[in-house]
């Protein structure tokens, strides 16, 4: 299935002003719910890495929410930074698919920091 020539890739940038988890989350929430907002289907979520060198809690609650929306189905693919690699097959997958993700400045630079997700196109589906 061929991606449609518009699409682009939408960048999220959640740790922007240190924020709380809860917080996080909510700008998470409301960018995919606004009509102007970061709705799909390419959104890189900018969640940071934590200060204390192992993960921090933004990247953890926000990593096991796109878990928890792909079980859902709201969510139709999701590659972490890390494994943003030439190398990884859900990579391969989404560079096929999105051309233009073939020049993404993250890709191979094992970036924990940030998640690529595919959304559908209608983000309405994760609000109900």
């Amino acid at each position: 299935m061929a991606a449609p020539s518009q699409t682009k890739l939408i960048v999220l940038n959640l740790k922007a002003g240190m924020p709380t988890v809860e917080q996080a989350k909510r700008r998470l929430l409301e960018s995919l719910y606004a009509p102007q907002g970061a709705s799909g289907p390419l959104v890189k979520i900018i969640h940071g890495y934590g200060s204390s060198g192992k993960g921090g809690a933004i990247r953890t609650a926000i990593r096991e929410q796109m878990a928890e929306w792909q079980r859902e189905g709201k969510v139709l693919k999701v590659v972490p930074g890390e494994n943003w690699s030439i190398f990884d097959p859900g990579s391969q997958d989404l560079r096929q698919r999105y051309a233009f993700l073939s020049k993404d400045e993250d890709l191979d630079r094992g970036n924990a920091g940030m998640t690529l997700v595919e959304f559908p196109a209608d983000t309405s589906r994760i609000f109900r």
